[in-house]
């Protein structure tokens, strides 16, 4: 099944405990289309960059069998910048510069190829953004997936929660799901946010592992302890891209297969943070990623006579 896939295409600086990159390949769209790649063909990207974007980086995502038709390419500018370092805990970081550039008038336009697509993963952009890719679907697709951010629930609050109306699944850290909610409890804000619009959520809780929410269902997958963490840039982006690319292939969207399409992003996350920027995720194998998931598996699998 075809999957779209909108976001950021851009550079990063990234400064981390085991050392530092310059002006890497970054960027929501690039890691949710090559995460997402290991699993189904068709993935249609949206995205806008300016000519200093390397080629060799598009010839490796056209090789992965990411369709390329709808990113924008705006000559004589640059592309979306982000520079940030890392605390010892890997957890926290600070913005040392950002710079929009191309993205500051980003108008997403959808090929027509585009405009049938089965699923949707709309990364952290605008609400305005992520609501006209939605309003260019021709036909509804099977499962339409969010990302956002605190920045736009200070900014855009109201047109955020007309975009939650349209979506099937929103995907999110728990600092953000207790402000979009206002609750400290996560039962209690994953109870809130659902009754905003989506079916489903996942709320992401970095090396804690993530939860999954539908109706009355909840699921935990834990995060695979690792013994060092060179960058989390991506990190949860890898695991969008791997949890609705599992899904994609499956084309099974009851609860139980969604159970494992976190354990899938949850691995391809778990990857993405062994090296720096996208390094790791160009060079996975199929034997990898199946080991990766039985590892996730070995977790939590255990009897118990009650």
């Amino acid at each position: 099944m075809s999957l779209l896939t909108v976001g950021t295409v851009a550079f990063d600086d990234i400064e981390t405990p085991l050392g530092k990159a310059d002006k890497i390949v970054g960027g929501a769209c690039t890691y949710i289309s090559l995460a997402a790649s290991y699993f189904v063909d068709g993935i249609n990207l949206v995205s806008v960059i300016g000519d200093d974007f390397p080629q060799d980086t598009l010839d490796l995502l056209a090789s992965k069998g990411v369709n390329l038709e709808g990113l924008q390419v705006k000559h004589g500018e640059k592309s979306f910048f982000w520079a940030g370092r890392y605390h010892a805990d890997m957890n926290s970081r600070d913005t040392l510069d950002t710079q929009l550039n191309v993205l500051a008038d980003f108008d997403p336009v959808l090929p027509e190829s585009y405009k049938t697509s089965d699923f949707v993963m709309l990364g952290n952009l605008t609400p305005d953004v992520q609501m006209r890719v939605i309003e260019q679907m021709e036909t509804r697709p099977r499962l339409i997936a969010m990302d956002t951010m605190n920045f736009w629930m200070n900014i855009a609050m109201e047109r955020l929660l007309e975009v939650l109306k349209k979506i099937d699944c929103l995907i999110i850290n728990d600092e953000e799901a207790r402000q979009l909610s206002g609750e400290h409890s996560l039962v209690k804000a994953a109870n809130k946010i659902l009754e905003m619009g989506p079916k489903y959520l996942v709320i992401k809780k970095g090396e804690h592992g993530a939860l999954l929410f539908y109706d009355e269902n909840i699921f935990f997958a834990p995060a695979l302890p690792l013994a060092e963490v060179f960058d989390p840039t991506g990190a949860g982006d890898t695991f969008a891209g791997g949890f609705i690319g599992y899904l994609a292939k499956s084309g099974d969207l009851s609860f139980e297969n969604m159970k494992r399409a976190v354990i899938f992003g949850s691995a391809m996350a778990s990857f993405c943070v062994e090296k720096f920027g996208i390094e790791r995720l160009t060079e996975l194998t199929p034997l990898e990623i199946k080991q990766r998931v039985s590892k996730f598996v070995d977790l939590v699998n255990f009897d118990a006579q009650l």
